[in-house]
């Protein structure tokens, strides 16, 4: 049975500066400047005024740092047909066994290419979807599928170099457009806990709500429960590096993303806007994948580290570019 509507929410407060000290006293802090819990130039980037670096190289973290990649590798569909009704004009795909191996090949040079430690992908079909292309990537020796169990879902995954310490799921809980209607997250919001060399690491997989028969208020729903979610986790794990990547169908301005950089740090917004769009629609381009920083004592974005990775018309025969930044971590005690 689905609960009632509620009425529609909104969070706001009077500045963004106000807002960030809100959220770290949330996360357990008490607001005053110190150690590690401000992200560098946080205060301006969320009010807009933020650096404009060029394109070139992505500059060198000092110290121990992680790389942190979020990409849809584009309806990757195993060898079976799971809805009894593939190929053609169907939604469910049906490669062969050597289309398959193609695609994962072409898809295991890009990731591999992006020297991420942890990677966060969209529109993989199933767990013989994501072992497919596991064989093309050993140096990620860990490994969750957010798996929804429904005939040919295309679902959220995390691959990691570093050891996995436990997986939450978000996909059952109820979220609520801003008319108050209930729904739940299009694909599940994965969590995954890391152990990253001593210090932890949390990254949520995302995939919102797509346009195709659009249903604007599911996206602004995942937003505001993600961004919810996100502040939880800080506040549950305040030395803990907290980070939510994925392709997320909306670009800045839109109301999914203004809730989201109400209270998180889309790392982007330090990179100049020709340089971080990820999805081509009608010619254009579009910054549709997304990282976001959660306030927090386990680390810091290094500044004019976002990039995107592009091929042609997308990357490694997705029609979505892969995005990455670095992360600088705070040495654990």
């Amino acid at each position: 049975m689905s609960p009632s509507p509620r009425p529609p929410f909104r969070f706001r407060l009077r500045s963004s500066l106000a807002l960030w000290g809100a959220v770290l006293a949330l996360a357990g802090c008490d607001g005053q400047p110190a150690q590690s819990l401000a992200v560098p130039d946080a205060g301006s980037c969320v009010q807009g005024n933020c650096p404009q670096p060029d394109s070139g190289t992505p500059p060198v973290p000092d110290g121990p740092h992680v790389r942190i990649a979020a990409y849809n590798v584009h309806r990757l569909f195993d060898t079976v047909c799971a809805t009894g009704s593939c190929g053609g004009s169907n939604y469910e795909e049906l490669p062969t066994e050597a289309e398959f191996a193609a695609q994962v090949d072409q898809l295991g040079r890009a990731i591999t290419a992006l020297n991420a430690d942890i990677v966060m992908l969209e529109e993989v079909e199933t767990q013989a979807s994501l072992d497919g292309l596991l064989s093309r990537v050993p140096q990620f020796m860990y490994s969750r599928l957010g798996e929804t169990y429904s005939a040919a879902s295309v679902d959220v995954a995390v691959l990691s170099r570093f050891p996995i310490t436990e997986v939450r799921s978000h996909q059952s809980q109820y979220i609520y457009r801003p008319d108050g209607s209930a729904t739940r997250f299009s694909r599940d919001l994965l969590e995954v806990h890391l152990d990253v060399d001593g210090a932890h690491v949390i990254v949520f997989a995302a995939h919102f709500r797509s346009k195709v028969n659009d249903d604007p208020g599911r996206r602004v729903a995942e937003a505001y429960a993600s961004r919810s979610i996100l502040l939880e986790s800080v506040k549950e794990f305040p030395s803990a590096l907290v980070v939510m990547g994925g392709d997320l169908n909306d670009v800045p301005g839109s109301e999914a993303i203004n809730a989201l950089d109400e209270v998180l740090l889309r790392v982007a917004r330090d990179r100049p806007e020709s340089d971080t769009w990820s999805y081509v629609y009608s010619g254009r381009g579009q910054a549709i994948d997304h990282l976001y920083l959660a306030p927090g004592g386990g680390g810091t974005y290094v500044p004019g580290s976002f990039r995107v990775a592009r091929d042609g018309d997308g990357y490694g025969g997705s029609d979505h570019r892969a995005v990455y930044a670095d992360f600088a971590l705070t040495t654990p005690p």
